[in-house]
């Protein structure tokens, strides 16, 4: 399960990011009253500081995507702290409004779970 959602929420932000760096901007909504729009992460970026579509906040989508990636294969390999780590990047990923904080909960609960963890 753990395993889904991160492929779901990091393969989006990876691809989201690695496509806007190449043609420029991320996927939005082509018609309707969102159009163009970004999510509303893109208000958490901007009152963090960084502008939501300049090419830090789109390295940040690769860097992080990839990133969750790789503590997920540390995971899943059984390697003994990164069931910590991955649930630092999980709550690092909190601020991609809505899906992303969604799945992110879903992901720490999961960690938590003591069958997970390998306690009792």
């Amino acid at each position: 399960m753990i395993l889904a959602l991160v492929l779901i929420n990091a393969g989006w932000m990876s691809f989201d990011g690695s496509q806007a760096l190449v043609v420029g901007d991320y996927l939005t909504p082509p018609s309707g009253p969102h159009a163009g729009q970004l999510g509303p992460w893109s208000m958490v970026a901007q009152a963090a500081g960084v502008e939501p579509r300049s090419t830090l906040m789109k390295s940040i989508f690769v860097v992080y995507g990839l990133g969750y990636f790789a503590m997920t294969a540390l995971f899943l390999r059984g390697v003994r702290w990164a069931g910590p780590g991955l649930i630092v990047v999980a709550v690092l990923g909190l601020w991609h409004l809505p899906f992303g904080t969604l799945i992110n909960i879903v992901v720490i609960a999961l960690l938590l779970l003591p069958n997970l963890r390998g306690g009792s």
